[in-house]
C-alpha cells in the first residue's frame, strides 16, 4: 500500500518581509504562519508524518502549540530552500520506501485548503511520478532580457507553480540530490524532477493558496482565511 508524507523547508529568514522574525513565525488572525500551514497538512488522514525543516537552534518553534503533535518530526534546514527538503527528505529515510509519496510545502502558504491536498493525492495515487498544485496563468506574460521586452508567452500554456509538489519518494530524493551535486539552483521539487527527465502532471489548485512574501501578503491571507471559515 502506498504511504504518504510530507516535508515543509522552515528554516528561511524571509528577507523581503522585513519583520524582525522569520515570516514563517509571524502572526496571521492569531497564530504563526507555519502552524497554520502545519494544520492544513495534519487535517489529511493519508499523511502518516509530517518533517518540519527548521533554522539551527530556532528559537520560535518550540513555542508553537503544535510543536509536539504526534504526526510532527524536525530536523535542521540548509542553506537554500533545497538542502531543506534533501534533509527533510533524509529524515524520512528508513520509514519511506521509493515508491511512497512525498508532499513538500512552503512554510509560508498558510492557506492551503486540505481538500486540494486529498484532491492532489487522489488525482496522482497512480502516476508513476508526480505532480503539483498549479494555477493557469491569467495575465499576459513577458519574456524580459536587459530590461526589455523580447517575447510574449502563450498564456495558455503557462501555469504559476504552487505547493504541496507529491513526487514518488525515490525518485524526488535521486532527483534533487542530482541537480544539487550538479550545482544546479533548484526552486522548486518540480523543476528537479524536470530536469531528470520526467514531466510532473499539473492538478489545478486555488488562488487561497497564497505565499506570503511580502507585509501586504499577510492581510490579503486573513481574508483568505475569513473567507474559508
Amino acid at each position: 500500500m502506498t504511504r504518504y508524507f510530507a516535508v515543509v523547508p522552515a528554516a528561511g529568514s524571509g528577507r523581503r518581509m522585513g519583520a524582525q522574525v522569520p515570516k514563517q513565525y509571524l502572526l496571521l488572525a492569531g497564530k504563526p504562519v507555519l502552524e497554520r500551514a502545519l494544520e492544513s497538512l495534519l487535517q489529511v488522514e493519508k499523511i502518516e508524518k509530517v518533517v518540519v525543516a527548521l533554522a539551527p537552534a530556532d528559537p520560535y518553534w518550540p513555542k508553537l502549540t503544535l510543536a509536539s503533535h504526534p504526526k510532527l518530526a524536525t530536523t535542521v534546514g540548509g542553506q537554500e530552500r533545497a538542502h531543506s527538503v534533501r534533509n527533510g527528505l533524509h529524515a524520512l529515510a528508513g520509514i519511506a520506501q521509493a515508491q511512497d509519496f512525498v508532499l513538500v510545502h512552503d512554510a509560508a502558504r498558510p492557506c492551503l485548503r486540505p481538500a486540494d491536498v486529498e484532491r492532489l493525492i487522489a488525482a496522482l495515487a497512480e502516476d508513476p511520478v508526480g505532480g503539483i498544485l498549479a494555477l493557469p496563468s491569467v495575465d499576459t506574460l513577458k519574456y524580459v532580457e536587459a530590461g526589455r521586452i523580447s517575447a510574449t508567452l502563450d498564456r495558455s500554456r503557462v501555469f504559476r507553480a504552487l505547493t504541496p509538489q507529491m513526487f514518488r519518494f525515490g525518485l524526488l530524493v535521486d532527483a534533487l540530490q542530482a541537480a544539487l551535486a550538479a550545482g544546479v539552483a533548484v526552486t522548486d521539487e518540480a523543476q528537479a524532477v524536470e530536469r531528470a527527465g520526467y514531466a510532473p502532471r499539473i492538478v489545478e489548485g486555488s488562488d487561497y493558496n497564497l505565499k506570503i512574501t511580502r507585509p501586504e501578503d499577510l492581510k490579503l491571507a486573513e481574508f483568505f482565511l475569513e473567507q474559508s471559515k
